[in-house]
């Protein structure tokens, strides 16, 4: 499997990339070769972040560091490993990068993969736009592999899954579960990332990856507490953590994450990316799994570190994005009205789980507002224009929040928007819910005094949500816009939106 590029930061006028590959113990490792256009090739070593010598046959995961001195025109980086040949793209120096966004990498059941007449059709068409426009940056915002199936694919598993709580939660996690987990979770990496669609771009753009709950199994972290704690469901935790660590961050065990959220015990990660301009950028990667359970969504602790980078950021009074991996929306419909509404609709469950855990659920409102009024205290303080990306919900949307308060000198810094993309391979929910979603429920909530978040329409259309597969597009301008563009499968033209920085007037 790979090569699978990831990014490790902007520093010092370099663009810093990793790169991991999978061999087998046959297959010694390697030097990488890598050469801007036209410059002059340089070789890095390897490291070895794991060997598994369990696996048939045995394999090895491998990562490979180098970086880029960035230039004033954009360049294209061709590098060689292990006689796979690809390229890259880095952004000009001065300038903010081009970045795609996705999430929803499969399938949470033989039906929805069923619907799906070319399963990779997305990933195809963000690879072909990338051959014209150049993104430097993927982001990925949550399940990047779907995992449902172990339930059904591990025989000691499915059967403790059809046991009753009070008898399952007593249950151990047996040497022979872990083994067999261990055996899924690598394996589901590889055969799908190993696809030749999704493997042509993971190896073309360097990403930024923040897991969701599929990525160790539908609903993880709302649970009941008995659920969320008992042997079985903590073991599966642990080994899905561990390959989310290795194949999505691309660390060794015990490593940390050149990005990482000083002093969070959870993945969360952000950098900054400068241009030489009025225009900057930072972007934040949310942990909302690690900590998760029914009475919380991120730990206070790792809430205060988050904060305290966010305080940090720097203050030059440029006009800066922030944007914000929320795997799961800050701003969708009140799920539990949607809850009490699918109980006339057939096949229901599929959805359920998505919905129990999202923001609005009872448990997490007031961490929800808390979050809120944080972000809208950093925008007016220091002109971050805040911008939420989230997935999970396998539909696409735009969502506002905003602040009537007193306080702000700039009326965008009282707005926070939230883009949805999802999914790139998952198909949208029935027919029917999305009728329910768009004729039915209520587009506008009242979250705090003077504070209210909606959903509004796609810019020139009445549609509030994309009921077919999509991916994102940001695209920044000289202006220091940010131009968001859904392409969406089937569809020639891309919905879009532009979003203007904090004082945009004034720069314009």
């Amino acid at each position: 499997m790979g090569p699978i590029l990831g990014f490790r930061g902007q520093r010092q006028g370099e663009w810093r990339v990793s790169a991991l590959l999978v061999t087998d113990t046959q297959t010694d490792a390697s030097t990488l070769a890598f050469a801007p256009a036209g410059g002059v090739e340089t070789s890095v070593a390897a490291t070895l972040l794991k060997a598994m010598p369990e696996s048939k046959p045995s394999l090895r995961a491998w990562r490979w560091d180098f970086a880029v001195r960035q230039t004033d025109a954009e360049q294209r980086v061709s590098y060689e490993v292990l006689g796979i040949e690809a390229e890259f793209w880095a952004p000009a120096k001065g300038s903010l990068p081009d970045a795609a966004y996705a999430s929803c990498n499969g399938f949470s059941s033989a039906k929805a993969k069923n619907s799906c007449k070319v399963p990779q059709q997305m990933w195809g068409d963000l690879a072909a736009t990338h051959a014209e426009r150049h993104y430097h940056l993927l982001l990925m915002g949550g399940d990047q592999v779907y995992a449902d199936s172990l339930w059904e694919v591990i025989p000691e598993l499915r059967e403790w899954a059809g046991l009753p709580v009070e008898r399952a939660i007593k249950r151990s996690f047996t040497a022979d579960m872990a083994r067999k987990v261990d055996q899924f979770y690598r394996g589901l990496y590889i055969e799908n990332w190993g696809q030749k669609e999704p493997a042509k771009v993971l190896a073309r753009i360097p990403t930024l990856m923040m897991w969701d709950d599929h990525d160790i199994f539908d609903g993880w972290g709302s649970y009941s507490p008995e659920l969320q704690g008992c042997e079985v469901h903590q073991g599966i935790f642990k080994v899905a953590r561990e390959y989310f660590a290795l194949f999505q961050l691309q660390l060794a065990k015990g490593e940390t994450h050149p990005l990482a959220i000083p002093a969070s015990t959870s993945f969360a990660y952000g950098c900054t990316l400068e241009s030489a301009g009025d225009h900057a950028m930072a972007i934040l990667a949310l942990d909302m799994r690690g900590d998760r359970d029914d009475a919380q969504i991120i730990a206070p602790a790792n809430w205060k570190a988050v904060y305290d980078w966010l305080d940090a950021l720097p203050d030059d009074h440029r006009s800066r994005h922030l944007l914000i991996l929320s795997s799961i929306p800050v701003v969708h419909p009140d799920f539990s009205l949607i809850e009490k509404t699918l109980s006339i609709f057939p096949g229901r469950q599929e959805l359920e789980d998505d919905l129990r855990d999202h923001w609005n659920s009872p448990a997490h409102q007031q961490e929800r507002l808390r979050f809120i009024h944080r972000l809208f205290a950093l925008s007016q303080a220091r002109q971050y224009r805040v911008t939420l990306l989230s997935g999970d919900v396998h539909v696409g949307a735009v969502g506002v929040v905003t602040s009537a308060r007193d306080g702000a000198g700039d009326r965008s810094a009282q707005v926070i928007t939230q883009l949805t993309s999802s999914g790139i391979v998952h198909p949208a929910p029935p027919g029917v819910m999305l009728f329910f979603l768009e004729s039915v429920m209520a587009k506008q909530r009242a979250d705090d005094r003077d504070i209210a978040s909606e959903m509004t329409p796609f810019p020139g259309t009445r549609t509030h949500y994309i009921g077919t597969r999509n991916w994102l597009a940001l695209e920044p301008d000289e202006s220091g816009r940010l131009w968001a563009n859904w392409h969406v499968e089937n569809i020639a033209q891309p919905y879009t939106k532009v979003i203007h920085p904090i004082g945009y007037k004034m720069l314009g």
